[in-house]
């Protein structure tokens, strides 16, 4: 480079300093215009933030956290609140990004832990199932919240068929019948988080009661006498007894080193490998047979933290660094699969090369159209929907009498259930774009559920057994995506009245990943006055509750959301007005910019900040992914992940891929790091 290059390049970046100076000083005195009046001012501390203690970007910079925080309520214009003048557009937008560059600096290399956390029962009977190659499942679990009927789940195809018998195991117990191992019940089911989902480490704990039950599980399987050769797919090379010329010991060898790799996810250490060999020829010299000597040792393996605990080493001094590639191809299996990895996610592990970006890419793509996709499709949509909401929905039988059509309680909820299940696998073995969950024009219905939508299909609506499921166009937008489908809008009800503020709730916490805080205890209910006075709609009922201080702020944030799908009764149908003959009115704005009218208006709404969306969705996944609740470090991966997907026109395996090409996802840490560790250099590869 000349010299007049070397003084332009200087130049540039004395400028994008000064303007850096300049962004951060507006930045404070915004706050001091704008906010300390509710966060500081005369001793007053809204929601535990004091604003007049932040004199300095190193103050905020030392609290992502709280940074985190500042962003989001001024990205989403929660902050000014109604009554405070707005920003201005522009104002706005450089205000965020500048606080979002303060954000990456002050949280680079400093991702929190992914916690060591056992298995649930949804991933140790997958994991159980792929050891032994049973063709049977371990055990029958409402988890898996669609079982197929005939098989339907091709994702190599890249096509879903145009019709799918199915049903629905939390709703149907008379689909609860399958082959599995006889004698074995499953241990209490793992309850998702809130706003979260069942593999959080947080929440996965193991008791003294609880590793009673894993031991007493353990033998159960393999004393099952349906554990036999019928069942085992590696029977031959692990139970069976080897041809009398072969070498007892090395064979047992054997056999044991390749079953505890597989078990414990990465090569297992020679001297703990003896110790299972000399306990087994133990068994054997003293008179029990080959088959219930390595039986004994498979229950041990079952039992084993090594195989229950999902955990990665800890990294040097603490510090960030990449994952191995047995840490990363168990991350990999247990987010897609559900499971343990496979022979070949081993082996690329072993070789090393499994950690390089393309492997890790071909990789994903292979998982992808493998047919094991299926346990993330029954595990996250489920979950990140809040589907099991409606497990326990049940509308007034007076009202809705329709709703329940079989002894002793099968209920419509069975086909609302799997509508936006179906969808969400079709958008995923299509690679389909994410905006298509918010406005679709098509999905899949029975024919019970297209007559619920109003559709004249006749009488022959089918019984509680198997459900036909066919592909139907969507021609009407109040319809199409999971926002408006009859499930969602059902479970967010109560027993006789739609409950705006639950709907609003939904909106924010699965659409915008944004869920508000839970409820105060003593919130009152809605007023008496307004309550006896049947001629008032809802939303003016409401409008009384919120005259209330301590009710305004969440209804003022959440009602919106709610009315705006007001036209959509409490089991899901359409109504323009109420009993009292009111109109329903479903207007309102989206994050105070976009004014809605009704509720196509308001999915182009949200439509308008896709972007928004994206990033949420790539929130909820990524949580997932790691098995934790994300923190502000989390933000800058997450707005890469988000560019990513919006730039290959919104692709939900696009999202996918990015998610596990992410820092936090490549990446552990022994302990949470701040911005001033050091970090050294660990001679690999910089996660991206």
């Amino acid at each position: 480079m000349n010299m007049m290059g070397i003084w332009i390049s200087i130049l540039i970046l004395l400028l994008a300093s000064v303007t850096q100076a300049a962004d951060e000083k507006a930045v404070l005195t915004l706050f001091q215009h704008h906010c300390i009046k509710c966060h500081g001012k005369g001793g007053q501390v809204k929601g535990k933030v004091n604003l007049l203690e932040i004199g300095t970007v190193a103050d905020l910079t030392s609290n992502p956290e709280l940074l985190q925080t500042i962003i989001a309520v001024l990205d989403t214009g929660k902050m000014p609140p109604g009554k405070e003048a707005v920003l201005k557009p522009n104002a706005r937008t450089t205000v965020v990004k500048v606080l979002r560059g303060l954000l990456a600096v002050s949280t680079a290399n400093a991702f929190a832990s992914t916690p060591v956390r056992r298995m649930n029962r949804f991933q140790y009977n997958n994991a159980v199932q792929d050891l032994f190659g049973l063709k049977v499942v371990v055990f029958s679990l409402p988890e898996r919240t669609i079982r197929e009927g005939e098989v339907y789940f091709r994702p190599d195809s890249g096509k879903m068929p145009e019709q799918v018998r199915v049903g629905c195991r939390p709703l149907g117990k008379s689909q609860m019948i399958e082959s599995r191992i006889v004698g074995v019940g499953p241990f209490p089911q793992d309850l998702r988080a809130e706003n979260g989902f069942d593999n959080r480490g947080d929440h996965l704990s193991l008791s003294p009661l609880l590793m009673e039950s894993f031991l007493k599980l353990s033998r159960g399987i393999v004393e099952s006498p349906t554990f036999n050769p019928n069942t085992v797919g590696i029977w031959p090379t692990m139970f069976a007894p080897p041809a009398k010329e072969l070498d007892l010991e090395k064979e047992v060898g054997w056999r044991l080193h390749s079953l505890l790799t597989r078990a414990f996810r990465r090569p297992v250490e020679e001297e703990l490998a003896q110790k299972y060999s000399r306990h087994v020829l133990s068994q054997i010299k003293a008179g029990k047979s080959f088959t219930a000597s390595m039986k004994e040792a498979a229950s041990a393996v079952l039992a084993s933290p090594r195989f229950l605990y999902l955990y990665d080493r800890p990294s040097k001094d603490g510090e960030l660094e990449s994952l191995d590639g047995f840490e990363l191809a168990s991350r990999l299996s247990f987010f897609l699969w559900g499971s343990i990895p496979d022979d070949e996610l081993l082996q690329l592990a072993g070789s090393g090369r499994l950690i390089e970006s393309q492997v890790l890419t071909q990789q994903v793509d292979r998982m992808l159209m493998d047919r094991r996709i299926k346990r993330f499709c029954e595990s996250f949509p489920s979950q990140w929907l809040q589907l099991d909401r409606i497990i326990s929905s049940v509308p007034d039988e007076k009202i809705y009498a329709d709703f329940y059509y079989a002894a002793p309680n099968y209920r419509t909820s069975m086909d609302m259930m799997i509508e936006p299940l179906l969808l969400f696998e079709t958008i995923l073995i299509e690679n389909r774009s994410i905006l298509e969950l918010i406005d679709s024009d098509f999905s899949y219905r029975s024919v019970r559920l297209r007559r619920w939508y109003g559709e004249d299909v006749g009488d022959k609506l089918g019984g509680p057994a198997m459900l036909t499921f066919n592909r139907v166009p969507v021609t009407d937008r109040r319809q199409g995506g999971v926002i408006t489908t009859a499930a969602v809008m059902t479970m967010t009800s109560g027993l006789a009245d739609t409950k705006p503020i639950t709907r609003g709730a939904w909106i924010a916490g699965v659409i915008f990943n944004d869920p508000p805080q839970p409820p105060p205890a003593d919130v009152p209910p809605l007023g008496e006055a307004a309550e006896r006075n049947k001629n008032l709609t809802l939303r003016e009922r409401f409008a009384v509750h919120r005259q209330r201080e301590d009710c305004a702020g969440c209804h003022s944030k959440l009602d919106p959301l709610g009315f705006a799908l007001e036209n959509f009764d409490p089991v899901g149908r359409w109504r323009n007005q109420y009993e009292n003959d009111r109109k329903v009115d479903s207007s309102g704005v989206l994050f105070r910019t976009h004014k809605f009218g009704n509720v196509v208006e308001f999915k182009n709404a949200i439509l308008a900040e896709k972007d928004r969306f994206a990033r949420a969705l790539a929130g909820h996944v990524l949580s997932f992914a790691l098995g934790r609740e994300l923190t502000a470090a989390d933000a800058s991966a997450l707005n890469r992940v988000a560019a990513r997907t919006a730039a290959a026109n919104y692709s939900l395996r696009t999202l996918i891929h990015e998610v596990t090409q992410s820092a936090p996802f490549v990446s552990k840490s022994g302990q949470r790091t701040t911005a001033t560790t050091n970090t050294k250099k660990t001679g690999r590869k910089k996660p991206r």
